[in-house]
């Protein structure tokens, strides 16, 4: 049931963001191209399935809430485009396609991002039965995880620290913005969305939190020993460029060990919850044990 249901949502999501690019406006094609090579080149969807899934767990029913749930997938989009740049993270392979500069070139790829992030506001504001104050708050929580008090702001630390070892305190605080901040602000999304009350809202953020953290420190295990050919882009990367990880600042076993224990903490914020929130249970525990 676990795997339906994401399988189920992730074709959801899809069919939607394809039918949002179809009905945008644009002065040239290629631009829209340069999105959809991105947008739709595949990949989890985490950000969105979270939404709906604390959404379900606020007893609610998340699919009801795909706009929002979509603009979150453009966002994450952007950043990868970004974040893959020769003036970032310098990446040729991303789901094991090119990635956007390689294809489009880098001048489109910094459009092509730029395009999926506004156009992401432009698809949120599309949802529907939904306050506007409640929808205002949303948006709010969105756009500060996506600035520079989140994935701006971690993306500035690592672009600081290429080269130098950082203590464990900043590689937390890196990561709790670049890649944990839209995890966050997806699950909370959908507790506000929902109107969860305030004990299930700080279950939800404590069990965010904890989310991210494992899955940084997964993503970190599997750059040493994951395979290539699944993750769709190389593994070693951390190491040739001298970054900072959860791996490298301890061990390969003592990473794992902390990836354990951060997916039982994430999993005993949600003591207050019944089977609603079953589908957060297993997604986190899937997470450590993932090989992409």
């Amino acid at each position: 049931m676990f795997k339906d249901l994401w399988k189920r949502r992730v074709e959801i999501v899809e069919t939607n963001l394809i039918e949002e690019l179809r009905r945008t406006k644009s002065l040239d094609e290629k631009i829209m191209q340069a999105m959809e090579y991105s947008l739709m080149a595949g990949g989890k969807r985490l950000r969105p399935i979270l939404l709906m899934a604390a959404a379900d767990a606020s007893g609610d029913n998340g699919e009801k809430y795909l706009q929002v749930a979509s603009a979150l997938e453009m966002i994450h989009t952007y950043s990868l485009i970004h974040d893959d740049l020769p003036a970032m993270d310098n990446d040729d392979y991303r789901r094991g396609k090119l990635t956007n500069h390689k294809v489009f070139g880098e001048a489109m790829a910094v459009l092509a991002g730029d395009g999926l992030l506004n156009l992401a506001f432009e698809v949120a504001l599309r949802q529907k039965d939904v306050p506007h104050e409640i929808l205002f708050n949303v948006l709010e929580e969105i756009i500060k995880a996506s600035g520079v008090a989140g994935m701006v702001g971690g993306q500035v630390i690592d672009l600081l620290s290429e080269g130098i070892q950082i203590d464990l305190a900043t590689l937390k605080l890196m990561h709790t913005g670049k890649t944990g901040a839209l995890f966050k602000a997806a699950i909370r999304s959908g507790a506000l969305l929902a109107q969860a009350p305030a004990d299930k809202l700080d279950a939800l953020t404590r069990y965010a939190e904890n989310f991210g953290l494992a899955f940084q420190i997964t993503d970190d295990i599997l750059d040493v020993e994951g395979d290539a050919k699944i993750l769709g882009k190389a593994t070693g990367s951390d190491a040739k460029k001298h970054k900072s990880t959860y791996v490298s600042l301890t061990s390969l076993d003592e990473a794992k060990k902390l990836a354990q224990e951060t997916v039982n903490d994430a999993i005993n914020a949600l003591k207050i919850f019944g089977s609603e929130a079953d589908f957060l249970r297993e997604l986190v525990q899937y997470l450590i044990g993932r090989k992409k």
